[in-house]
Formats: C-alpha cells, sequence, structure tokens
C-alpha cells in the first residue's frame, strides 16, 4: 500500500467525514502515447468504512494525465496534485507530485527520464540510475491513479514484469473477474493484485485498460456512481488477503503431530527475571508439558528442535494494536502471540479473530476493545457511532451484550457531558473505561470521571498546553506538541495530574514508539526506531522510513519536536516513579515496532530483563489472563519465541527471531518473511522430524 494509506496509519487513527464532490457521469479519456483511446471516469470517490472522505479526479492529457487527490479521515488526510507524461512504451517519462502527507509533512517530489538515465527527487532525497531494460518508477507519495498507469505498463510488457525504480520488481496477477452495477449501469471488471515493492500485494479493479478502482478491506477509492458496490468490494478484498495468508498458513504453520522438545534453551523466567541454565522444554499439542534437564535424552517419537544455546522467551503481548491479516501473521512471527486491539470495524475483526482460532490464518490471541465514538465532522468511522448520551450507555451495553469485550475505548469526538454515564455503565457491566482525552475536555476531567486508563501520552500532555477552545479533533492534537519544551514538568498542573493517576490506580498506554516516529523522523534520513532492521525490508519501507511525518519546515520547529520527544520520555520517567502502571503498544502494527516500543523503555530506567517480564507475565496478568500465558511453564500454553542471543544482556537481540509457537503451532520466521519481501535475520534451527 503506497502512502495514501500506510498500513500503519491506516489502523491508528480511521476514519471521519468530510465533504466529497457531488457524483457526475463518467467521461470518455483521451486518447494517450501509451495506449489506445480508452472510456474510462475521471471522478472516483474516496470511502472508508462506506462514509465518503474524499475524492480523486483524473484528467487525460495528450500523452499523460494530470491527477488531485485529496481525503480527510478523522480530520486529516493527504492532498497531492500530480502529472505524469508517458512515453510510448506505456512507462513515465516524467512524473511530478506537490502538496502533503496525512500529518502535513510537504511533497514536492520529481521523475524524469533524461538521456536514459531515471532521475527524481522525493521526501528522502535525490537519486539517479541508468536502467538496463524497461523500469517503472514508484512514486513515493502519489493517488491511488498510479496503479492503472503500472497495470497498463504490465499489460505491454514481455513476461508480466517491470523492473521498479528505485528498487524491486513490479508484478501484476489476475485474481478475480467481477460484474458491478451502479448508477450508469453494470460494469464487467478484473481484480489485480501488484507485487514487488511493498511487503503486501495492493487490490484493484480494471475494467478492461481503464483504471475502476482500489480496495482494502476498510478503505476503498470506486469510480463515481458506484459507492453501493463499496461493501461488497471491501468484503472482497477482505477474502483474496484471507486467502492469501490461509495459502501461507498451509505452506508455513507446523502442527507437529508429535511432541515437540525444543532441546539446549534457556527459558527466560519473568519472576526472576534471569534466564536460567539449558534444559530442554516439550510441547504436546497447544500446551507446555515438561521442561527436562539436558540429559534427559529426546524419546522415540517426538520432534527434536536444536536450540543452540539460545533465548527461549514467553510469548508478548502488543497493548495497542489494530490488527488485520498482515499485521496478524507478522505480529506473531515477531513473537507477539497477545494483541489487544484498540479500535477496529467490528465485524471485519470477529471474522478474522474466527479465521485465527479455526487456525485457518495465522495470528495473535486477540483480547478486544470496544470503540465508542461521537457523531461530528471529524468523527472516525469505526466501532458504534452515537449521538446522544442514551446512545452512548446504549453502546456501552452493546460491547457488554456481546460478552467478548474486555473494555470499551472512547473517541475524540465524544461529547465529554455523556462519559461519566458511560463509565458507570461500563463498570457496572465489568467493563474497563480507556480513551482518547474527548475534544474540548483535558485528562483530568476525565480523570475524575473514572477513566481506568489514559491512551497515548500525547492526550494526557495536551491538558497541559492547550488553549480554551482548541480542537483535538484535527491536527492539532499532534502539532499542538511543539509547544512541550516550553512546559515546566515540575509545575503545579503537571504534578498533580501525575499525582492524580497514581492515587487513582489508572494506567497510561503511552504508545512511545508512534510519538518517536511523529517528533524524530526527518525527511532524507533514517527514522530511529528503524535502524536496526531497515536494510531487510522492501523498498516502499525504506523510502517511508527515511521521510517526515510532521511539517517540520523551520529550525524553530526542528528543535520543538527534538525537545517535545525529550519531554513526553521525561514525563514518562516521572510517571514511572510515582508509580503508574505502564502498558507497551504502538499504535504502528506492532511486530517490528513493537520490539522498537519496548526498547524506548529503556530511555526512562526500565533494564532490558524487566521490560521482558514486563511486556510477557505483567501484561498477562493485566489482561486477567496470567495462569496460562505469560511465562513458559509446565501446563502452560505454548507460547514463546526463540532468539540465537541474549536479550537480558543486550535488548535488541530480540529482533533476531529463529522460532515461534504460538498455540502450540510452530512458525520460523525464516521461511515465511520471503513471501513480505523481508530479508530473513537469523538462521533456521536444525530440526529432526521422526520416521513414520
Amino acid at each position: 500500500m503506497r502512502s495514501y494509506l500506510r498500513p500503519a496509519l491506516a489502523a491508528v487513527f480511521l476514519a471521519g467525514l468530510a465533504a466529497c464532490n457531488a457524483p457526475s457521469a463518467p467521461q470518455d479519456g483521451a486518447e494517450t502515447a501509451a495506449a489506445p483511446a480508452i472510456e474510462e471516469a475521471t471522478h472516483f470517490i474516496v470511502l472508508v468504512g462506506g462514509t465518503p472522505i474524499g475524492a480523486m479526479d483524473v484528467t487525460p492529457g495528450e500523452d499523460g494525465y494530470t491527477v488531485d487527490f485529496e481525503y480527510r479521515n478523522n480530520g486529516r488526510g493527504p492532498t497531492l496534485a500530480e502529472s505524469v507524461t508517458l512515453d510510448e512504451s506505456g512507462l513515465p517519462s516524467s512524473w511530478t507530485v506537490e502538496g502533503a502527507e496525512t500529518f502535513g509533512n510537504p511533497v514536492d517530489e520529481s521523475f524524469a527520464m533524461v538521456d536514459s538515465e531515471a532521475r527524481w527527487t522525493d521526501s528522502t532525497g535525490s537519486d539517479q540510475a541508468l536502467p538496463a531494460g524497461p523500469a517503472f518508477y514508484v512514486p513515493n507519495n502519489a493517488s491511488p491513479y498510479w496503479l492503472a498507469i503500472a497495470a497498463r505498463a504490465l499489460m505491454e510488457s514481455e513476461d508480466g514484469t517491470l523492473a521498479a525504480l528505485p528498487g524491486g520488481t513490479l508484478s501484476m496477477s489476475e485474481i478475480d473477474q467481477l460484474t458491478v452495477t451502479g448508477e450508469y449501469g453494470e460494469r464487467d471488471v478484473t481484480v489485480y493484485a501488484l507485487s514487488g515493492t511493498s511487503t503486501n500485494p495492493t487490490y484493484f479493479l480494471m475494467s478492461g485498460e481503464a483504471f475502476f478502482g482500489l480496495i482494502t478491506p476498510g478503505f476503498a477509492v470506486l469510480e463515481d456512481g458506484f459507492e453501493a458496490e463499496d461493501e461488497r468490494l471491501r468484503g472482497l478484498a477482505a477474502g483474496y488477503g484471507a486467502q492469501r495468508y490461509a495459502d501461507m498458513q498451509a505452506r508455513f504453520a507446523h502442527d507437529y503431530d508429535a511432541p515437540v522438545r525444543i532441546r539446549n534453551v534457556r527459558v527466560f523466567d519473568p519472576e526472576t527475571e534471569s534466564l536460567g541454565d539449558p534444559v530442554s522444554v516439550v510441547v504436546t499439542g497447544e500446551r507446555i508439558t515438561a521442561i527436562d534437564p539436558l540429559d534427559v535424552p529426546t524419546a522415540a517419537g517426538e520432534v527434536e528442535i536444536d536450540g543452540a544455546g539460545g533465548s527461549l522467551l514467553p510469548g508478548m503481548f502488543e497493548m495497542h494494536g489494530h490488527m488485520g491479516e498482515g499485521s496478524a501473521m507478522l505480529n506473531v512471527l515477531a513473537g507477539v502471540t497477545s494483541v489487544r486491539d484498540m479500535g477496529n470495524n467490528n465485524d471485519v475483526l470477529g471474522a478474522l479473530i474466527e479465521r485465527i482460532n479455526a487456525g485457518e490464518i495465522a495470528g495473535p490471541r486477540i483480547t478486544r476493545s470496544g470503540f465508542i465514538e461521537g457523531r461530528s465532522e471529524f468523527n472516525s468511522n469505526n466501532g458504534i457511532l452515537v449521538s446522544s448520551q442514551e446512545e452512548a450507555v446504549a453502546a456501552v451495553d452493546t460491547y457488554a451484550d456481546m460478552g467478548d469485550f474486555w473494555q470499551i475505548k472512547i473517541y475524540n469526538s465524544m461529547n465529554p457531558d455523556w462519559v461519566p454515564a458511560m463509565i458507570e455503565r461500563a463498570h457496572e457491566r465489568g467493563l474497563r473505561v480507556s480513551g482518547h482525552v474527548p475534544a474540548f475536555s483535558n485528562a483530568d476531567s476525565m480523570i475524575m470521571a473514572g477513566y481506568d486508563e489514559m491512551t497515548h501520552i500525547n492526550q494526557v500532555m495536551l491538558g497541559w498546553v492547550l488553549e480554551e477552545g482548541e480542537d483535538t479533533r484535527t491536527l492539532l492534537r499532534l502539532t499542538a506538541l511543539r509547544r512541550l519544551p516550553a512546559l515546566d514538568l515540575q509545575s503545579e498542573p503537571v504534578q498533580s495530574t501525575i499525582q492524580e493517576m497514581a492515587d487513582r490506580g489508572i494506567a497510561i498506554d503511552p504508545t512511545f514508539a508512534i510519538h518517536e516516529a511523529l517528533l524524530l523522523s526527518r525527511n532524507g534520513t533514517v527514522s530511529p526506531g528503524v535502524t536496526d532492521y531497515i536494510d531487510h525490508m522492501p523498498v516502499d519501507f525504506q523510502r517511508q522510513a527515511r521521510s517526515a511525518w510532521a511539517d517540520i519546515a523551520t529550525p524553530e520547529d526542528d528543535a520543538n519536536y527534538r525537545g517535545a520527544f525529550d519531554q513526553i520520555t521525561e514525563t514518562l520517567r516521572m510517571m514511572r516513579e510515582a508509580g503508574i502502571f505502564i502498558v507497551p503498544g504502538t499504535d504502528l502494527g506492532g511486530s517490528f515496532s513493537y520490539h522498537r516500543e519496548l526498547e524506548l523503555y529503556q530511555s526512562i530506567g526500565m533494564t532490558a530483563p524487566e521490560i521482558l517480564a514486563w511486556a510477557s507475565q505483567d501484561m498477562a496478568d493485566y489482561l486477567g489472563v496470567g495462569d496460562e500465558l505469560g511465562s513458559i511453564e509446565p501446563g502452560k500454553l505454548a507460547d514463546f519465541f526463540l532468539v540465537p542471543g541474549d536479550p537480558t544482556a543486550d535488548f535488541r537481540e530480540v529482533k533476531t527471531i529463529s522460532l515461534v509457537a504460538s498455540n502450540g503451532t510452530f512458525y520460523y520466521p525464516t521461511e515465511v518473511y520471503p513471501e513480505f519481501g523481508i530479508q530473513p535475520f537469523t538462521d533456521m534451527p536444525a530440526i529432526a522430524v521422526p520416521a513414520e
């Protein structure tokens, strides 16, 4: 997925209403140098969860296109104006994109072929290459219409592939053929999957050579007049993804029909925060059945895995996720075997959980949060939307009646006057309460109202720097963080909030890593959170990791954003020292970013062994599942992972995982990562399977 819906950001900041252009009938496209004349729509509607939030307008030219693309999703989104010229082969010969990304980072991208040399400039810097043959420039920031241009070029290529600039190889496969119905009649369309530069395929639809739309389970861009097809097409996108992951599960999930002995491993004990002496751990079915001294021989019929003296660690808990199929599998491969989902499309998440529980796809154990949002021009479209206190309280009852929700989560557009009644009902029904601070309120009010947990550290700290009446339903809840360097953390308002949270036992879900990405990422330099693994990732990830999130236009902005992160770090240090319970979660999809989330807590005084215990047993206890999960003990569920090194001495070792057991099913990341375009981090362990 390109930057118009980065997977991490889509999970984090879903939804919001925005006006879109009025529908109009499709117009004839003009002939380009690349292809014969085709009838193609020029106006497309952007939808999230069925709600229109923006538009894409395409204007054909003599030898290319101009495109205007904009949406506002939960008060934010990209604004892009692009112009592309094609050569006689349908390949881009020039491309310019101007505007701003979702969080305000300016876009001023250009590409040109000059005397057989490709030259480009984007937010990561400038580069050039001499392609050995036909090559397609993949823009760093562009509208979804780049998919149509790439599709037509791939249709004309000799083998259905094209070298991609700045790296990778584009390939396209036909997934499905459909008939869609809209205001202007029926249309036959073909669904394609485009792969080669990202961790996951992008699913899009063409009507012959004409672009029809982009589809994901939650987000779609469709030809004007066909919005009624949105729900069906998003459902199909979910199915295509599910089938891909089901195929991967069939190939890479190892359910041994025998006991499994992982020999010669040092088990991490969360209670002592230390590694033990080398032992063998035996798994039968879904449970750990023995931890034996090394002199106990492998029994006849057992599978033996050589742990080679590595560290065996309990499965970790990502406490701020928004799960989809891709993030589900990647989390498991990263040793994250449990995730607390903090807000999602309830039906989509329910179906995902069913597939995971049935063993159809890989995924962590998921603890659900009931997302409740107030209706406004900025509202999110997740969970349940409400327009009155009565509806808000009824939404709490809905989640309680469903029976599989651990808490409710309150969001930005909720009327703060309704919150006390919501909390009272939630607590009556046995649900905890977490959430953002509703607009035009502050953390102190939510603390007094009875929150059990505050979500995002910025939501707490904004109450110390915002002026009355400022609207945090917009990007202000992020950009106002540059005011933090001027804040005296020893001042009475700051200390009072921290003390009140400590006295009332209110936890904090800081999402430390996402604030690092927001405040410290800069154009042209590698974001500090990804330096250890960026070289293993696909080219799209690498480019985004070298791009800023925020609009950092001046040296003063740079200093203020860096200073804001320092203030956040110090605030978390004070919260920890005050005894406030902190829960680790990323809001970035988990997986590799979860490793960084944990690593960051060393900066507030936590040790590597303490962090490992906290991310496993402490979180299991917090969620009430500590009797089954959180440590490696006989009788407990087999959720653990193996790393060759010693992460208690160097936490970075946790990033090189050779084996994961999730509910007794074994995965070897080195087998699976190439499917995502990721270079493996370590070798496969030696495995001896008994002869039948």
